[in-house]
């Protein structure tokens, strides 16, 4: 994640250390949008990350940003891949933002605010102002150096920040005690020594709180690392793996040792190291935490296991296909990292507000001070409302609002299978009027099998045409090719290999068989919607109206030679039956979502027939059927406005062919049984192809938004309800120090609610 490669730009990110608020973030950016061959920048508060967009050819190297920042007042590095640390006990306990510091500050602080609460009862003691002196020093000036060091280097730059506020005010009230005690030692006067100290010991066990806060939102991250055992059991490459072999010769090797091709031995109980292919052996294999199914999943020769997964009770060789950086585990990790480093385009706002807040905060201080001393004629009383006004003011739970939300939303999603990479999603789920979905693969199990084959010249056997379609989709990955290819294997027919072989996108495939009845001829297996200017349309279109009736699905196999040797059109030779089944959950989800009152359609390459047949048994009223894959981005674009009005459209897929239409809705949800094409162009991955989980991911989205907004009113709640408050007397600095803490606290604890969430459809 420290870096990642691009035709034309080098993305980086930085690990940055000391910020404390928006105001911070604001400053970060700031730095790093004034450097020329920076192309794009964005900081997130929660994660303490920054995210740069580099060119190239950029002249300014990665080093020398990290020097820049770091002249600003921030600590920063390069990130390593997946690295979230989580702190160590004594990290939290003695670290800068420790519970230690807390304690010892509380345990300094107690006896000078701690007669206050004593005064009701008429119990009217006090310390001395030399023990109050010697009590409050240590706190200011011991414990609260981190925010002099913070806020000095922010009036450096030229930018307020949270840190300055503190300073500022906590000196105001410290500096105006000693002030009292100094010039009117023979008569009493008020100090305000329990008041500076109390604001450090509050805020700092805010920044102790957020702390904890960020270790919590992270767990989804470390939940999914720490699947990945340390060592491999890889096998001798010269042992044959049958029932027989000496599995007990292999090599204990670290996870960075372990190259594609090699065979991995996992034991009953272990954790599968790699992606790969079962080679020997067969068991149940859990991937509750990858994928969010609950059931483990029978596993057998031949199949696919994901590194990560934890093995049932066989014993496994696989042999590795991805590992490192291109396993499934690690870009999941990689997916969740981003949504949780992206803003979100509200937060985006937020900052705007931010940049401007502390001056404006500062300004309002000077101005409570100078209106309330002119009034009053009182400086001790106006030094100290202004320094509630600056306590108060502290944008800290502002800059904290969103990214927790966002940092506790995707990694909660994360944990039960939904991926939110996108977190403009968030802010678009809750709007959705439409779902969209593509049929086969989506709704349908995407595991069709050949039902029948129609000649149409008593020339050819079915043999000659199974062995010369299956042929023609060797190699590829689409499930009418993968039916193509069992049915023949099934009867032992080998597929004749192709040459010159070409895929057209939203027609089918075409290629020249290199053998048998149609060697060197020109042919294509295309779907019926390609046909429709071919003049042998209404035959095929007769020939295949049972199959349609009963809602299969249907390819041609064309001679297209005849069509380029002469000006004859091309002949269909047969007609290709296959059958689909829905997927268990489709009606359920369908259901869930017209309860929710958003409407279900369904996009199609297939014949009317079979796409009704599907709509009718899920109960999904409306379906477009018969387009090619380029025309499902326009049949998105259409759905967004009905009779000129905006509607918010979320699009389904799996499939290459839906990744234009996924692209274009407003949310595009991918489900992680496809391809990775689909993924990539998708705001959302579903790990498991169950369509319930598109209602569970607009669940969750809905949610992490409404704890947004909960947490924007919150925030700014406390600030603009505060700093007049302060500003007219009612409340004492030391209540301001509270009350910032305590918005802070109301900001991650409404967060960390949303750990609570569980899908409906688990």
């Amino acid at each position: 994640m420290g870096k990642q490669n691009d035709p034309k730009f080098l993305v980086y990110t930085l690990d940055i250390g000391g910020m404390t608020c928006t105001s911070c973030v604001g400053r970060v950016e700031k730095v790093l949008d004034r450097i020329p061959d920076v192309e794009a920048a964005s900081v997130n508060l929660a994660t303490e990350q920054a995210k740069i967009r580099l060119k190239a050819n950029s002249k300014t190297s990665i080093e020398e940003i990290v020097a820049l920042v770091q002249k600003t007042g921030y600590t920063a590095k390069i990130s390593t891949p997946h690295e979230i640390p989580e702190l160590a006990p004594s990290k939290l306990f003695w670290g800068s933002d420790g519970l230690a510091r807390v304690i010892l500050g509380f345990i300094l602080s107690a006896p000078l605010f701690l007669p206050m609460f004593l005064m009701p009862f008429g119990i009217h003691w006090a310390l001395s102002p030399k023990w109050q002196l010697l009590l409050a020093t240590p706190v200011q000036l011991f414990l609260g150096w981190r925010f002099y060091k913070a806020g000095f280097n922010s009036l450096m730059s030229g930018v307020g920040n949270m840190d300055l506020l503190v300073a500022l005010g906590t000196s105001a009230a410290y500096g105006l005690s000693v002030y009292q005690m100094i010039a009117f030692s023979h008569s009493a006067h008020e100090l305000y020594f329990e008041g500076s100290a109390v604001i450090i010991c509050m805020v700092l066990l805010g920044k102790w709180l957020e702390a904890r806060a960020k270790q919590q939102t992270s767990e989804a991250i470390r939940a999914l690392q720490k699947l990945w055992p340390e060592h491999a059991k890889v096998i001798d490459r010269d042992i044959a793996i049958t029932e027989n072999s000496p599995l007990n010769q292999f090599r204990d090797l670290p996870l960075d040792q372990v190259f594609p091709k090699d065979r991995i031995l996992v034991l009953p109980g272990e954790r599968i190291p790699v992606d790969g292919m079962i080679l020997l052996g067969n068991s149940h294999v859990d991937e509750s935490l990858l994928t969010g199914e609950s059931e483990p999943v029978k596993k057998h020769l031949g199949e696919k296991v994901i590194g990560g997964s934890l093995n049932g009770e066989g014993l496994l060789v696989i042999e590795a296909q991805a590992v490192g950086v291109e396993s499934v585990l690690s870009k999941i990790i990689t997916m969740v990292e981003d949504a949780q480093t992206q803003k979100a385009p509200i937060q985006k706002l937020v900052d705007q507000v931010s940049a401007v807040f502390v001056p404006s905060v500062i300004v309002i201080a000077l101005m409570t001070g100078l209106v309330n001393w002119f009034y009053l004629d009182s400086a001790s009383i106006a030094i100290l409302r202004a320094v509630s006004v600056l306590v108060i003011a502290c944008p800290c739970a502002l800059g904290l609002a969103t990214p927790a939300a966002i940092m506790a939303g995707t990694g909660v999603a994360a944990r039960f299978g939904i991926l939110i990479k996108d977190p403009q999603v968030l802010e678009l789920a809750h709007r959705l009027n439409v779902v969209a979905f593509d049929k086969t693969g989506t709704l349908t199990i995407g595991k069709p099998q050949l039902l029948e084959i129609v000649l149409l010249s008593n020339t050819y056997t079915k043999d000659d045409i199974l062995a010369t379609a299956a042929g023609l989709q060797l190699g590829s990955e689409h499930p009418l090719a993968k039916a193509l290819l069992d049915a023949a294997k099934q009867i032992s027919l080998s597929p004749i290999t192709p040459t010159d072989s070409k895929a057209l996108p939203g027609v089918g495939i075409s290629g020249k068989p290199s053998s048998g009845v149609f060697m060197g001829q020109n042919l294509g297996l295309q779907s019926i919607a390609s046909l429709e200017a071919n003049p042998h349309h209404n035959v095929i279109l007769e020939k295949a109206q049972a199959s349609f009736d009963a809602g299969r699905t249907v390819s041609v196999l064309m001679n297209n030679e005849i069509s380029s040797a002469s000006s004859e059109p091309s002949m269909p030779i047969a007609i290709i039956v296959f059958g689909d089944e829905l997927k268990d959950n489709a009606k359920e989800a369908i259901s869930f979502l017209h309860h929710l009152h958003i409407r279900a359609v369904m996009l199609s390459g297939d014949n009317i027939a079979a796409a009704n047949r599907v709509a009718k048994m899920i109960d999904i009223e409306e379906v477009f059927a018969q387009i090619m894959p380029s025309d499902k981005a326009d049949v998105i674009r259409k759905l967004q406005s009905k009779n000129g009005e905006r509607q918010f459209v979320a699009m389904v897929g799996d499939g290459v062919n839906d990744a234009p239409a996924l692209a274009t809705a407003d949310v595009g949800m991918a489900m992680s049984t496809g391809t990775d094409v689909a993924m990539q162009a998708a705001g959302i991955t579903l790990m498991r192809g169950d369509p319930t989980l598109v209602v569970d991911a607009i669940d969750i989205s809905k949610r992490t938004w409404k704890k947004i907004q909960q947490n924007l009113f919150w925030a700014f709640i406390f600030n603009t309800t505060g700093i007049p408050l302060a500003a007219l007397g009612y409340l004492s600095p030391m209540l301001a120090g509270s009350a910032m803490a305590l918005s802070s606290f109301c900001v991650l604890s409404n967060a960390l609610l949303l750990k609570r969430w569980r899908p409906a459809h688990p």
